[in-house]
């Protein structure tokens, strides 16, 4: 809802009077905006707007009830106070009559969305992972036209073979121009129990896309836990020994290599996103995918904030990286970037800008002492 006043009058003072909305969840989008603007005669005039999202909570014939806006004005020299009421709305809201699912049913799950998008990662990648080692896996949800208490609980990740340890789960509204987005992150830490191969079933998560009217699944991809690097019977035989001219040679040039290093080399370390995220960035490119493909950049933001900063730092990259977000959080219509071209680009090595010091710690261990 779009509450908008415009007043010909200065104000001194104002005060908005929201209604009960007793049928209806509710959230205001932004903060009040006032600007100046002209009246269809010439006059200048004082406008303001309020954006408010109303989520109802069940089917029926309901009104939104007006809105009254508490004015003290100058009248001529004379404070004067105004109530200026806006005009009830009927609001009906209609019952669920599909076959299944809805928000009516017992145990319901109902997520309605102009779309959504799942990002799953691992560190490391859980086929490498062994007997008693921990992975963490991350996954983002990110859902058009809802705001984030309406997002669902953190799903449930259970299966024979693992432990595993569910960490916080972060939720944020985003306010773009074509309305709310909302996203949730959620964590766990995985550890294997046993030595085989644990295969995880996907997670498909229901919603209702406001666009088509139907129902629809998103999906947490199935994965597996170890068997990535297997045991072979020739991984484990020694290698054969080589002649003494040839270990002579390997070691002059190996000596060689290292002058050459120690003459030349750059003193930066090289950052690169993990595989996972590099997979998951050219599978929404595959897809054409703008909004997959911004999740999935979200990701390796988080993940690599060195290597965001560097990105933004190229025009080659932060030209691609702008036109993605218009395309995604913009006006509809708005063309998406080269998704393959811009997927290649941040999935290549880059160089430090700096040289890291001793005392240099992780992010998650704190600041340094």
């Amino acid at each position: 809802m779009k509450i908008r006043g415009v007043y010909k009058q200065p104000i001194l003072l104002e005060e908005v009077v929201q209604p009960s909305l007793a049928n209806f969840s509710w959230t205001q989008l932004g903060r009040d905006h006032w600007s100046r603007t002209k009246l269809p005669d010439g006059q200048s005039a004082i406008a303001f707007d309020r954006t408010v999202a109303v989520f109802p909570h069940h089917a029926g014939d309901f009104v939104i009830e007006p809105f009254t806006h508490k004015l003290t004005v100058n009248d001529v020299g004379e404070r004067r106070v105004v109530e200026v009421r806006s005009k009830p709305i009927p609001f009906p809201v209609a019952a669920w009559t599909a076959p299944g699912g809805g928000p009516d049913v017992k145990e319901p799950w109902w997520l309605p969305a102009g779309d959504v998008a799942v990002t799953d990662s691992w560190s490391p990648d859980p086929e490498t992972v062994k007997l008693g080692e921990t992975t963490r896996r991350i996954v983002t949800l990110e859902v058009q036209g809802m705001v984030a208490e309406g997002l669902p609980p953190r799903p449930v990740m259970r299966t024979r073979g693992i432990l595993t340890f569910a960490g916080p789960v972060t939720r944020e509204t985003l306010l773009t121009p074509s309305g709310p987005v909302a996203r949730a992150t959620y964590q766990w830490d995985v550890k294997p129990g046993v030595p085989e191969v644990i295969p995880l079933d996907a997670i498909a998560i229901p919603w209702f896309d406001t666009n088509t009217r139907t129902m629809r699944e998103a999906e947490i991809p199935a994965r597996q836990i170890g068997g990535g690097l297997p045991d072979r019977e020739g991984d484990r035989a020694p290698p054969p020994i080589p002649s003494p001219v040839v270990a002579a040679a390997a070691a002059l040039a190996a000596f060689g290599l290292g002058l050459a290093l120690i003459g030349y080399g750059t003193g930066r370390p090289r950052l690169r996103l993990s595989a996972a995220t590099r997979r998951a960035l050219n599978r929404a490119a595959r897809a054409g995918d703008p909004a997959e493909f911004r999740a999935a950049l979200e990701t390796a933001r988080r993940e690599a904030p060195a290597l965001a900063r560097i990105w933004q730092a190229q025009p080659e990259l932060a030209a691609p990286l702008a036109a993605l977000d218009r395309a995604v959080f913009g006006t509809a219509g708005a063309a998406a970037p080269d998704l393959p071209a811009l997927a290649r680009a941040l999935s290549r090595p880059e160089f430090s800008a700096t040289t890291p010091g001793p005392d240099r710690l992780a992010p998650l261990d704190g600041p340094a002492t």
